[in-house]
């Protein structure tokens, strides 16, 4: 499993280098953020930084836990993080921090560029995001 401050894979830091100087340092904050939530959530077991659709991603392996995390530019131009927009998990967030964060449709939750990172609040969106699949299976 990937962990903050390991190297990433080349192609995912040529993704990161691609990205706007603008909101290159929050999406690399970011990343530390999901890479350490994933240690500290068991049920997500196994976490694999990877590319999809040219965005940086994170994927549930073993087990498939969860929903996978992409990062990338919002249609704002602000950093943000995208779900599978098939998923509930921008609902969720939106109904737990609708003030704490902008969000695109279905797709996105996008951060607020003059604002630290709500790390906590941060946090739990990635956790509930790793932990999707088990939450639905739990539900039903």
């Amino acid at each position: 499993m990937p962990q903050a401050g390991k190297a990433m894979p080349p192609d995912v830091k040529s993704a990161f280098d691609a990205f706007p100087d603008a909101v290159r340092g929050q999406l690399l904050a970011l990343r530390d953020l999901i890479l350490e939530t994933a240690t500290q959530t068991p049920a997500a077991g196994d976490v694999v930084e990877t590319l999809k659709w040219g965005q940086p991603s994170y994927l549930t392996v073993k087990p498939k836990s969860g929903s996978t995390i992409r990062l990338g530019v919002g249609g704002s131009g602000q950093a943000a993080l995208f779900c599978h927009c098939q998923t509930s998990l921008v609902s969720q967030y939106r109904e737990l921090y609708p003030h704490l964060f902008d969000f695109e449709g279905n797709r996105a939750l996008v951060l607020q560029k003059d604002r630290p990172l709500p790390r906590a609040e941060l946090a739990h969106c990635i956790a509930l995001a790793m932990t999707y699949h088990v939450r639905k299976k739990l539900s039903a």
